[in-house]
């Protein structure tokens, strides 16, 4: 084509919203005097002419020259075919070109031009391969439609790579400047890469689109066939005179059931707007089915006022008695708070705070409470609930929307009054969605609730008659506000003797209960159930003794159904190791000497309580302290307080000894279990004071209690919970703070007989009881120091 004797000059022709490719003949449709013009241009040059494609596809009544797109392709006209209002004009499109220059010509433009081939730069056999896999492409669009046989037929013809694609590039569905970007690509390796794609991309789309259409078709086809079974049921109802009254009746009863819901006027008034947008939807109508759902809460809750029954005081102590040993202040504390209900008429709710170690009955509480007001139950469990709208619901916009926990619960209770739990409240967490202890709040505040919120509702609802009962393991993770709305009620360890006697009035009969068995059948004996509690379970309540006397029942069930005992079958306490196994669970117990340097301190554990050992040893050094046995933040302030008062305090009953070229260090055994906490501050000064002055401590002395920087004891909580692991321990004399002596009464009276306790004050105090040592005061101690400074100077 080159080789043409074509000028390097030609007239621009314009073919609004195209891009030719060569090596294919195209036809074009145009007006009369579009048609006059184009020919009398062509023909001028022997019936060349060029192509550029517009910018963004536009048509424009003038153009610039910066309009155009400076790659297009030489045409040659090649037949003319008059029509009534025009012409079909026949153009073969035979090189691609470049645009150098622009040369005005009127209102049209004539280009100068050079030849841009394509780079042959694909081996013929991978233009093979590539014709090859056009076709199967073609191949399978074609299969899509009907009729296209002859065309596929005329394709598998074709032979040349530039040809095959020129004549299947008018047919791709792609865009203008994707089209243009094709023209000008220069490789034939690309251009023929990129066609692949196209064509692979066009596959993918059409079948995309054939199986949206069969689905959309296959569901057409079954709405008008359920529709034209409708109107034919309807048809037959109407001729057996059964016409059909769902819709109508189903609107009657909202109607009659809003009416009759005692709702709050404000609320009727929503509840009947919303019924009148469910009688304007359709049939089949999505939002028909939210409004109903929504029509369903709100005639579904309770909204009048709830029935006032009376309390019996005297027949709720005893339920409580029967069914929970022991927690006699707990007990009695939930009784004062039931008597001024019953004084009030139960007008007003109540929210109470349980706060114990885990299976220490704070749920049973809670059902017992139920029980004794003759209230319905209801149960939330709070643990790992991150997300606000768990408590307040979700808004009606959202696909799924439901109402909160709350409000949940008040449906299924049935009632304004129930007795509503919220279990785990300190396991609540914050989120990306919100903090939900935040939106309980509102529910636990008696100034507030009475017209709570939640965001499926949409409507005041009043929580005010309802007896709420938080329950925690903690109270370190609940936040203080929302702490602050609640009573507190704090349910403390059981002690052995009080497992005891749960596991064989209450556990027993309920584990031979769950497995089957009865009292004939099988008997624990009482030295067994003790050596269950002492050896084989290590917590604060009683589920994992429950766990273990399953246990018991599991292997005795066996023995039992085989009939190869006598019954009742006796488990007796030199039987646990055989069916239990070895006892996993090791007490601490109290050493029968301790070294200079070593003293039994006392920990409160999520289980109850332990005993710690706090030993401690000097070496030559700089003075450094040296903590080991992962000790808290608090622990190490304590250890850096003692090491201070030990050095301001014992200066001059141990001139001899230099703090300043010793090491201390201190170090509480169990290195692998975290330990902290406001408590070890008086063990860890006496066993300072029992090193460095080689006195040593009684190991039958236990110690608990924190220390300032002036010597002063200060009062610790768990009291309950230490003082019942020092006794079982084997420990016979214990030292608190006088700050503590209250908490001595909570301890039961068999413990509390068989310990000496020993209240302190002031480290002196402390160190009278562990190392006889008399000490002056510390005013006393100072004007010493300074008089033997005095007599050195």
């Amino acid at each position: 084509m080159n080789n043409l004797n074509i000028k390097k000059e030609l007239p621009l022709i314009i073919i609004p919203n195209t891009v030719l490719l060569p090596g294919k003949s195209i036809t074009v449709k145009t007006s009369k005097e579009v048609g006059d013009s184009f020919y009398n241009r062509v023909m001028a040059e022997e019936n060349y002419g060029i192509v550029l494609a517009i910018k963004g596809g536009k048509q424009l009544e003038a153009y610039e020259e910066t309009d155009f797109y400076t790659v297009g392709t030489l045409i040659k006209l090649q037949e003319r075919k008059p029509l009534q209002d025009g012409y079909h004009f026949v153009i073969d499109v035979l090189e691609r070109v470049a645009a150098d220059e622009f040369i005005k010509e009127g209102e049209d433009f004539r280009v100068t031009f050079n030849y841009v081939p394509d780079v042959i730069d694909l081996a013929e056999n991978n233009q093979k391969e590539i014709i090859t896999n056009i076709k199967t492409l073609v191949g399978e669009i074609s299969g899509h439609f009907k009729g296209s046989e002859t065309y596929v037929e005329y394709i598998k013809k074709l032979d040349d790579i530039t040809a095959t694609i020129a004549y299947l590039f008018p047919f791709m569905n792609i865009n203008f400047e994707a089209r243009q970007a094709f023209l000008e690509i220069r490789s034939l390796r690309e251009k023929s890469l990129r066609f692949l794609d196209i064509l692979i991309e066009q596959r993918e789309a059409i079948k995309f689109q054939v199986e949206i259409s069969e689905k959309y078709n296959s569901k057409v086809n079954k709405n008008y066939r359920e529709q034209m079974l409708r109107q034919q049921l309807k048809a037959i109802q109407e001729e057996l005179n059964e016409a059909d009254e769902s819709n109508t009746k189903r609107k009657k009863d909202y109607k009659e059931l809003i009416e009759t819901a005692n709702m709050p006027e404000d609320v009727k008034e929503v509840a009947l707007n919303e019924l009148d947008k469910l009688e304007r939807q359709s049939q089949n109508s999505t939002e028909g089915n939210v409004i109903r759902n929504y029509l369903d809460l709100l005639t579904s809750l309770p909204w009048g006022k709830s029935e006032v029954r009376d309390i019996d005081i005297a027949a709720a102590r005893d339920l409580l008695n029967s069914k929970h040993y022991g927690l006699d202040k707990v007990k009695d504390r939930i009784i004062q708070h039931l008597t001024i209900m019953k004084l009030k008429q139960n007008k007003q709710g109540s929210i109470l705070l349980l706060v114990g170690p885990p299976g220490t009955g704070k749920t049973s509480l809670g059902k017992s409470i139920a029980e004794a007001l003759n209230r319905k139950y209801v149960r939330a469990s709070l643990g790992g609930v991150r997300d606000e709208s768990e408590v307040r619901g979700h808004r009606r916009t959202y696909v799924g929307a439901l109402p909160g926990r709350i409000i949940q619960g008040m449906k299924k209770a049935g009632e304004k009054n129930p007795v509503f739990i919220l279990d785990e409240i300190d396991k609540l967490s914050v989120s990306a969605n919100g903090d939900p202890s935040s939106a309980l709040l509102e529910v636990l505040d008696l100034e507030q609730n009475n017209s709570f919120s939640d965001h499926y509702l949409e409507v005041p609802y009043d929580l005010s008659e309802v007896f709420f009962i938080a329950t925690a393991n903690s109270l370190r993770d609940i936040p203080g506000p929302l702490r602050d709305r609640m009573e507190i009620i704090d349910i403390s360890s059981y002690t052995s003797h009080e497992k005891f006697y749960i596991a064989k009035e209450h556990l027993v009969k309920s584990v031979l209960e769950d497995h089957g068995l009865s009292g004939e059948q099988l008997v624990i004996e009482d030295d067994a159930i003790k050596v269950i509690i002492e050896k084989y379970t290590r917590e604060a309540g009683v589920r994992g003794l429950k766990r273990q006397l399953a246990k018991v029942a599991r292997v005795s069930a066996e023995k039992v159904v085989n009939g190869a005992i006598d019954l009742p079958y006796i488990i007796k306490a030199d039987m646990v190791t055989d069916i239990l196994g070895h006892n996993a669970i090791q007490y601490d117990r109290a050493n029968e000497k301790n070294a200079p340097g070593v003293v039994t301190g006392l920990a409160w554990t999520p289980v109850g309580g332990d005993i710690l050992f706090i030993e401690g040893v000097y070496m030559p050094g700089n003075g450094q302290l040296i903590l080991t046995g992962q000790l808290g933040d608090v622990m190490k302030e304590s250890a850096k307080i003692s090491q201070s008062l030990i050095r301001s305090r014992l200066a001059l009953s141990l001139k001899n000894f230099e703090f300043n070229k010793n090491d201390l260090h201190i170090h509480v055994p169990a290195g692998a279990t975290p330990k902290d906490g406001p408590s070890a501050g008086v063990a860890l000064f006496t066993t300072i004071a029992s090193l460095i002055t080689g006195c040593e401590v009684d190991p039958k002395l236990a110690m608990t209690g924190e220390i300032s920087l002036r010597g002063a004891v200060l009062p610790v909580g768990g009291i309950k919970e230490k003082v019942l692991a020092a006794h079982r321990a084997g420990i016979k004399r214990v030292i608190l703070p006088k700050g503590n002596e209250k908490d001595i009464q909570d301890i039961p009276v068999d413990v509390r007989n068989e310990l000496k306790f020993i209240l302190v004050e002031t480290i002196e105090d402390v160190l009278r009881e562990t190392i006889n040592m008399n000490l002056p005061s510390p005013n006393a101690l100072n004007i010493a120091e300074e008089i033997e400074q005095l007599i050195t100077i």
